[in-house]
């Protein structure tokens, strides 16, 4: 069990931080998420992977706590990762910030699918595995995320046109 929260503990986070853009919930859906998969290790299916059966669980987690806010709360902005080096540049920091707060106006179906397959490295039938959807639905909702974000930071001047 140990084995399993080490190799999936920081992907999972990332993953729960991306969806939520706050280090506190994300540690607390990150928590969830573990002790949910080992309340019930019986239920999971060894013809899968862990790892899939790991991030639906965070993912669901994540969007159950978007739910409970009821409202939407300013991005956090701070980096998913440890704190940046000091030679780390502002304007590297500052497009992140933009990135993850373009991220957070997505809806939570366009943002999983954006969270799995780019801060995840997830393929099409490995996030169509995690979501429980088809690989035409997963291309599809990336498509459209795709050009939702590019619209948004466009609209911020982070992108030319």
């Amino acid at each position: 069990m140990e084995v399993l929260v080490t190799d999936n503990e920081k992907p999972v986070y990332n993953a729960a931080y991306r969806m939520l853009g706050n280090r506190d919930d994300a540690a607390d859906v990150t928590q969830s998420a573990f002790m949910k998969a080992f309340e019930n290790i019986g239920a999971f299916d060894p013809a899968h992977r862990f790892f899939s059966w790991i991030y639906r669980i965070t993912i669901n987690e994540a969007i159950d706590q978007l739910k409970r806010r009821k409202r939407m709360h300013k991005v956090d902005v701070e980096l998913a990762s440890n704190e940046p080096a000091p030679h780390v540049q502002v304007n590297e920091r500052q497009l992140s910030a933009e990135l993850q707060a373009a991220l957070q106006t997505l809806s939570e179906d366009y943002r999983a699918v954006i969270v799995l397959h780019y801060f995840s490295d997830c393929d099409y039938r490995q996030i169509s595995a995690t979501l429980n959807i088809p690989e035409k639905t997963v291309k599809s909702r990336l498509f459209s995320a795709r050009q939702q974000l590019k619209q948004r930071l466009s609209d911020n001047g982070i992108l030319s046109s």
